[in-house]
C-alpha cells in the first residue's frame, strides 16, 4: 500500500465519483480506477460498491476511510518535521481551498509565494466548504481556505479577503433589467444552484433565511458541481443562480449575463488551521503572505488622506 494510493482513495470517497476525484487530484479517471482497483485486489476487500455507473462507498470502505485519513496526516506531519531541518529554502505545504477561492482569487497569490521561495512544494486540492473543513480537521491539508467560517472548534480561522456575491441571468430573463426582487418573486423564480456544503450555497440560502424564504420554497431546477456550470446555465437560461463576481466579471462586461436586483452581503474568505497542530514553517510563511494580501488590498482601497494645504484651501 502507498501513500499515493491512499490519497487517491481518500479523494473518491470523500466526492464517490472518479472523475470529480481525478480532476481535483490531476489524474486520469484511468489512472484513478486502477489505483482504487489494484488497493481492493491486494488486500481482497472492495471498498466501494457499484451502482450502475455510480460507486458508492460501502461499510469496508467507511471503516477504512477513517485510518486512511489518520494515516496520510501522520505522513504529512513526518515529511513537515524533516523540511523543518533545512528552513524555508525547502519544505511543503498541502492547501485545500474550495472553488470560488482556488479558481479565482488564489492563484496569483500563490505564484508569488513561489517566486518568493521557489523550493517550498506547493500542493493545492479544490473542494467545497464542507471537505476542506475535514481535511484541515484530518490532518490531510495544513491550512483550508473557505468562504465564510465553519462550525468546528477544533479549527481556528482568520479572515483573508471579502468577497462580493451577485445574482445573474441571461440577457433575455425577466429580472434582466435590474429591478429590485422581493420574496415572491425569488419564491417563484427557477435557479440553479451549487451542492449543499459549498460556501456559495450556504451564503446564497442564508440571504434567502433573512428574507423570511425557507430553502424548502425555492425552486431548484438544477443543482451543479462547479462555479463554471452555473454559469454556463444561467447564460442558457431561463434560470436564475448566484455566484461571486469574480466568476462572472468577464460576462456581465461583455453582456453576456445581467445583475439581478438581489442585495446579497459581502462574504469573507476564511484561512483555516487545526487549533492543535502546529503549522510548520513553510505553511506559516504562506499563511503570513494570504493574510498580507487582504492588509495590501485594504490599504490599496483606502482614499489617499488630503494634504494640510488642501484641508486650509
Amino acid at each position: 500500500m502507498t501513500l499515493e494510493q491512499l490519497r487517491i482513495f481518500i479523494a473518491v470517497a470523500e466526492r464517490e465519483h472518479l472523475t470529480q476525484a481525478a480532476a481535483a487530484l490531476a489524474l486520469t479517471p484511468s489512472a484513478v480506477s486502477a489505483a482504487l482497483r489494484a488497493l481492493e485486489e491486494r488486500y481482497d476487500t472492495p471498498l466501494f460498491d457499484r451502482v450502475g455507473r455510480r460507486i458508492e462507498l460501502n461499510d469496508a470502505g467507511r471503516l477504512f476511510l477513517t485510518e486512511a485519513r489518520a494515516t496520510l496526516g501522520a505522513a504529512r506531519n513526518a515529511e513537515l518535521a524533516l523540511a523543518e531541518l533545512a528552513g524555508l529554502q525547502r519544505g511543503a505545504v498541502a492547501l485545500h481551498a474550495s472553488q470560488t477561492i482556488a479558481s479565482y482569487w488564489l492563484p496569483p497569490l500563490l505564484l508569488a509565494f513561489h517566486r518568493q521561495y521557489p523550493q517550498i512544494e506547493l500542493s493545492l486540492t479544490i473542494g467545497n466548504t464542507s471537505s476542506v473543513a475535514r481535511a484541515v480537521l484530518d490532518g490531510a491539508a495544513d491550512l483550508g481556505l473557505v468562504e465564510d467560517g465553519v462550525d468546528a472548534p477544533e479549527l481556528l480561522a482568520a479572515t483573508v479577503a471579502e468577497d462580493r456575491m451577485v445574482a445573474v441571468v441571461a440577457p433575455g430573463h425577466a429580472w434582466a433589467d435590474g429591478h429590485a426582487l422581493d420574496a415572491d418573486a425569488l419564491r417563484a423564480a427557477g435557479w440553479v444552484m451549487r451542492e449543499p456544503g459549498s460556501g456559495t450555497r450556504s451564503a446564497f440560502e442564508a440571504r434567502m433565511a433573512a428574507l423570511g424564504i425557507a430553502p424548502a420554497e425555492l425552486r431548484v431546477a438544477l443543482t451543479l458541481p462547479s462555479n463554471e456550470a452555473l454559469r454556463s446555465a444561467a447564460m442558457a437560461g431561463p434560470y436564475a443562480t448566484v455566484v461571486s463576481e469574480l466568476v462572472v466579471a468577464p460576462q456581465l462586461q461583455a453582456g453576456l449575463l445581467r445583475q439581478a436586483g438581489l442585495d446579497l452581503p459581502p462574504r469573507l474568505f476564511s484561512l483555516l488551521h487545526h487549533r492543535q497542530r502546529q503549522p510548520g514553517r513553510a505553511a506559516r510563511a504562506l499563511a503570513q503572505a494570504l493574510q498580507g494580501a487582504q492588509a495590501a488590498d485594504k490599504a490599496a482601497s483606502k482614499p489617499p488622506e488630503r494634504s494640510s494645504a488642501s484641508r486650509s484651501s
